[in-house]
């Protein structure tokens, strides 16, 4: 597909680790790095030795089934507590709206993509998708940065190549830890610098609401999350708030 093949240059292009040709003669991206991050990053596994993933798999492929979703959450532990701290902002936002919550907790982009190749988007073609994760990458692996996108961007592919006329509201990977100088703040700042450039404004719009979490002097207050990593009831309201005029233009309501 024509839109997936100019996503994957417009990313590599922020990775300066050599060149190769992407579609047009003038048009230039690098290759992506053959490293063992790489291939796990973008290799789907699941976590089904863990009972709880397991059972959470089970009862969002029978939620699927049901069909008629219209906006789904692809994620991790931020899109998991729109259950938890952000119930009731869920309910004011989309109570309404025909959404579907496919957020784990402890997730990475591979475990999303395992997901998503079983059946957590079959059997339903949402008007939009939105995807927040790659922040347990630097967490738990201090994945690269480019690594990181190249991940992102396998799961823009194949929500594509499952639900073509699904739109993707892509994220901006949220602010953690206090000071905007932590290396894994840091680390989500520089994925995201790549993720900006997926952008088309047609089919993956790039969303980046992180100034809204902070003060103004670039400081994550335990107010907005807690742990500095997790938003509170205040920082879903944030979330929601700061998203929904792009999510409604999408939606075309």
């Amino acid at each position: 597909m024509a839109v997936i093949r100019s996503l994957r240059c417009a990313v590599l292009g922020a990775v300066s680790l050599g060149a190769v040709v992407c579609g047009a003669a003038t048009s230039r991206a690098v290759e992506v790095p053959t490293s063992e991050s790489m291939q796990v990053a973008t290799t789907p596994d699941d976590r089904l030795d863990q009972e709880w993933w397991k059972k959470r798999h089970e009862e969002k492929l029978a939620l699927a089934k049901e069909g008629g979703w219209e906006i789904a959450f692809i994620g991790d532990s931020i899109t998991h507590g729109w259950e938890g701290h952000g119930k009731e902002t869920w309910a004011e936002f989309y109570g309404d709206r025909k959404a579907i919550n496919l957020g784990y907790s402890g997730d990475r982009t591979e475990h999303v993509l395992w997901r998503l190749d079983h059946g957590e988007l079959d059997g339903y073609q949402p008007k939009v998708a939105v995807i927040m994760i790659g922040t347990n990458n630097t967490g738990h692996r201090r994945d690269a940065p480019e690594v990181i996108a190249t991940g992102v961007i396998r799961i823009v592919q194949r929500i594509q190549e499952k639900s073509p006329k699904t739109k993707v509201l892509l994220l901006g990977i949220f602010p953690r830890s206090a000071e905007a100088a932590d290396p894994q703040r840091e680390n989500n700042d520089l994925t995201n610098g790549m993720l900006e450039k997926i952008g088309n404004d047609e089919t993956v719009v790039f969303l980046n609401i992180n100034d809204a979490f902070l003060t103004e002097d670039g400081v994550l207050t335990k107010e907005v999350m807690p742990d500095l990593l997790h938003p509170e009831a205040a920082g879903y309201k944030i979330w929601a708030e700061a998203m929904e005029p792009t999510l409604a233009k999408l939606l075309g309501e």
